[in-house]
């Protein structure tokens, strides 16, 4: 391509036809010979008469000037002019494309593919070989392919929620010979990334391209002083910088929503941000993440497990403190080991079972009274934990002696076990390792944990099963029951130095951590993860949203432990992760993690991923020069004088009137207009594309579907709008037709802020590709590609093809596919809950409240829905009978989707109707 500064030629040789423009010149400028002057008396007859038609001697300077600009205009045409071409890639061997792949990578990865797919294109029509490779896959051989051939595996690539596990093996399996590298990088220096970059720069032309934002991530928050402490990374290290960090969780209807919000401050030159959030605990514990707001990446999102909530913790004695003997209270260690992470309740059961302890401990309580005793019973049923520590008292009585009591786990054995002491001929007793299944597998027993007295367990059968912790002698030192949906634990020994010196040791905070009892502040160790299965909970992608887990094995405590430190890896993403009896977060930046930033081989060319817009101006000057040519018809005309003054200024309007961009009738309406028209009625509205025929098809789309609402339901719209999402107000029409054109504008910030807050408030938005017929959607026609641009911005759920039992199926019409003018194509709507479960005699699932914000598709609905001003379809629809029935298969998904979003998910509710029926049978 032949370059004059910003302006490029695809076939420079045709400007040579501009050498000819002088010679047009002179020839349009040439005259004939003046004519002879011969004096004729007749000539005077001849005296005032005027000719209907004038001729000029000679063509105007301007109207000359005129035609060589329209030939010069064609000439440049079709010489291929391209504003701002992409630089060419030197080389001519093969080219191996690298995509970090990354977490980082995911708040642009669309321009990223994008940079890739320009130089595999470019590769492509270089006749290169090309090869592409996602550093965070598994090294695997690389293979030069050709361009066409690695295409559609770069738009099918995404990014990982991890690092690159293994860089440096990815030089072990490089093809033989010299080759050009073009490396897309998230800046960050990862493990092994020097060598391998080293390794390539020996190999042939290294270049690098990676992006201009700093990189922003965020640490676990941590509890510490009474406040929540935030920690935000950045890389590299900038000019002083605010962002706000989001707290996440469910409100008390169950809804996530952002609970609270605080600013945290980047210092000049710092990479570092410190903020602290004060929140009451009941909001405290509801959390379940924090998110720097705007940044879509996994790594600027902490998801929090048990490590930041605040427990509440209900303590009772069963008998009270001795002045002056304070180590001796019953609940002394309790209170020292619980204060710092718990909110700790005291008084009667009566006084704090209202107040929803999470535990409720008592400490050598032997009975309760009758109300106390069934109070507490129903809390354990409904989930509580009620851990009983035994003493004096409890060996004295003879609760649970004959028969095992609700309330406890075993039955007990008449008095005590002295196994050491004065009184004793035994030596005191030391802990057995903890079995497997027990909640305290994994923790090291130290040697200087003893037991001198204990209560012991009836031999009954169950006792091996509820058995979780024994001494070396075998005998039962920690039991547990499952009661309802809570359980009931018993400590066979005081809760004070009395019978144990095991309150005095690191274990006994261990022990209660494993029992969920407490939960402390800095997360959990690896010690405390090792020896328990974690089963992943909820998973999170690349971008930050959460992923349901689904039937993934368990992981060693371990294995979960090594990740904590060096990170999540392919097999085990980021997330949550449940045990026994508490959760664990796993996220993509640890507590300790540090962002550095990626140094390259001297010599190493970086540079941004912002590409310079191609416009190809071959179609507009060709239009210019046709509109140059009807104007030089024009003038020629009127120098001639066979354009009357009048002719002439009907002649201009209609020229004008060619090319002037038509408007549409609502594009004038003032706002109040505007609004009055929108809001009148029940109005069904469709996004202008700029492209004309788009919006027309997509007009006549909706006043075809509005035809069949009048027709067959009680809902009458009036003929639908255009509306411009920049400008116009969308909260006045409850459903929006998007039609994807692959040349579009992306949305501004404002317009997005518009669309987020419009589907966010019950709109619905109805994505359709248009490309059912080549791709479908998530294909990799121009048309999805440009979708996942414009998708990248707006605030969409969790999505999926649509099920059988969704509410779309059955709104008004039961469905079972869902065609417009094309067929096949996948529909995509909000995914169902995990816990939407099919009720007793209904064929199908409880998705109340689940009506879908967007629906995404590329069956081209409007083509089959569209009518012209007489009522008559416009486009064709398949062939014969199977046409009309697949156009009034869509139609009847235009009537369901209009009377799901009016009408919400009432055809749902009929699974509460057999409660109904017994409630009123009751």
């Amino acid at each position: 391509m032949w370059m004059i500064g910003p302006l490029g030629f695809a076939v420079p040789w045709l400007l040579v036809g501009l050498l000819a423009l002088p010679v047009l010149w002179f020839l349009l400028r040439a005259v004939p010979p003046a004519p002879i002057r011969r004096r004729f008396p007749g000539v005077a007859l001849l005296l005032g008469l005027t000719d209907d038609e004038v001729e000029t001697d000679r063509t105007p300077w301007w109207l000359l000037l005129l035609r060589m600009v329209a030939v010069a205009a064609a000439i440049l045409a079709f010489a291929g002019p391209v504003l701002n071409p992409r630089p060419e890639q030197p080389g001519t061997g093969p080219l191996l494309v690298l995509l970090d792949g990354t977490w980082a990578d995911a708040r642009d990865w669309t321009r990223r593919v994008d940079r890739a797919a320009a130089a595999v294109e470019e590769a492509g029509r270089s006749g290169r070989p090309v090869a592409v490779v996602r550093l965070t896959d598994q090294p695997q051989a690389v293979v030069f392919q050709t361009a066409q051939d690695v295409a559609g595996r770069l738009a099918a690539l995404s990014p990982a929620p991890y690092a690159p596990a293994d860089m440096p093996a990815w030089a072990d399996v490089l093809p033989e010979g010299n080759f050009d590298s073009f490396w897309l990088t998230d800046g960050l220096d990862h493990p092994g990334r020097a060598a391998l970059a080293d390794t390539l720069a020996d190999r042939g032309r290294l270049a690098v391209m990676q992006g201009a934002a700093p990189v922003l991530a965020l640490r676990p928050a941590t509890f510490a002083d009474g406040a929540v402490q935030l920690t935000a990374l950045r890389q590299p290290a900038g000019p002083a910088l605010e962002v706000e960090v989001a707290a996440r969780g469910p409100d008390p209807s169950g809804i996530d929503r952002e609970l609270a919000r605080a600013t945290l401050a980047f210092d000049g030159g710092a990479t570092e941000g410190k903020a602290a959030l004060s929140l009451p605990p009941e909001l405290r514990n509801r959390i379940t993440r924090f998110e720097i707001a705007g940044i879509r990446s996994a790594g600027a999102v902490s998801l929090t497990d048990d490590s930041l909530k605040r427990r509440k913790i209900a303590l009772m004695a069963g008998r009270e403190d001795r002045e002056g003997l304070q180590l001796l209270s019953p609940t002394h260690y309790l209170r020292q080991a619980l204060a710092p992470t718990a909110d700790l309740l005291e008084g009667g059961l009566a006084d704090v079972l209202p107040a929803g302890p999470d535990v409720v401990i008592l400490a050598d309580v032997a009975r309760l009274a009758e109300t106390e005793e069934t109070a507490l019973t129903e809390w354990v049923e409904k989930g509580g934990l009620l851990l009983r520590f035994a003493g004096p008292v409890m060996a004295a009585s003879d609760v649970s002696r004959v028969t095992e009591d609700a309330l406890m786990p075993v039955r007990l054995r008449e008095g005590g076990r002295t196994v050491g002491g004065a009184m004793s001929w035994g030596e005191p007793k030391t802990l057995a390792p903890f079995p497997e299944g027990s909640p305290f597998h994994g923790l090291a027993v130290p040697a200087e944990v003893t037991v001198t007295s204990q209560v012991l367990a009836q031999p009954d059968p169950e006792l091996t099963e509820r058995t979780i912790a024994a001494l070396a002698d075998g005998t039962p030192l920690v039991t547990r029951k499952v009661l309802g949906a809570g359980q009931v634990v018993l400590v066979h020994v005081t809760a004070n130095a009395e019978w144990s010196n095991l309150p005095l040791s690191g274990l006994f905070l261990q022990m209660l951590e494993r029992l969920a009892v407490s939960t402390r502040p800095g997360g959990m160790g690896a010690a405390d993860l090792v020896g328990q299965v974690w089963v992943p909970d909820m998973a999170l992608d690349a971008w930050g949203q959460a992923l349901d887990a689904g039937t993934v094995a368990g992981v060693d405590g371990a294995v979960l432990a090594e990740a904590m430190v060096k990170g999540p890896r392919t097999d085990l993403p980021p997330g949550l992760y449940a045990g026994a009896d508490r959760r664990v977060a796993l996220n993509v930046i640890g507590a300790d993690a540090v962002l550095t930033r990626a140094s390259w081989p001297t010599g190493t060319a970086v540079e941004g991923l912002d590409m310079q817009t191609e416009r190809p101006l071959k179609w507009a000057l060709l239009i210019g020069a046709l509109t140059l040519l009807l104007v030089d018809i024009l003038a020629a005309l009127a120098v001639s004088g066979r354009l009357s003054r009048l002719g002439r200024g009907i002649a201009v309007i209609a020229a004008l009137g060619i090319f002037a961009p038509q408007a549409k009738a609502q594009d004038e309406l003032p706002l109040d207009d505007f609004a009055i028209q929108a809001t009148s009625a029940v109005v069904l509205a469709h996004v202008m594309t700029g492209n004309p025929q788009v919006d027309d098809i997509a007009e006549a789309g909706l006043r075809g579907l509005g035809d069949r609402l009048w027709e067959r339901t009680s809902i009458e719209p009036e003929p639908p709008m255009g509306v411009d999402i920049e400008r116009d107000e969308l909260a006045f029409f409850p459903f929006l037709y998007w039609p994807i054109t692959d040349d579009q504008t992306l949305p501004s910030a404002a317009a997005y802020a518009k669309l987020n807050a419009y589907l966010r408030t019950g709109g619905m938005i109805l994505f359709d590709t248009r490309d059912g017929d080549v791709a479908g959607f998530g294909g990799t026609s121009p048309e999805a590609r440009h979708l996942q641009r414009i998708a990248a911005g707006l605030d969409i759920p969790p999505l999926e093809p649509i099920p059988a039992d969704h509410v779309l199926t059955r709104t008004f019409y039961l469905l079972q596919d869902f065609p417009g003018r094309h067929v096949g194509a996948p529909v995509w709507v909000e995914a169902a809950p995990p816990d939407a479960e099919q009720a007793e005699g209904m064929p199908f699932r409880n998705l109340n409240d689940g009506v879908t914000p967007v629906v995404i598709g590329g069956n081209d609905w409007a083509a089959a829905w569209a009518v012209d001003d007489n009522g008559v379809a416009m486009f064709p629809v398949g062939r014969g009978y199977a046409g009309e029935r697949q156009r009034e298969m869509a139609n009847r998904f235009g009537v369901n989707l209009v009377m799901h979003v009016l009408t919400g998910n009432y055809k749902s509710d009929q699974v509460h109707v057999p409660a109904l029926l017994e409630r009123l049978g009751q």
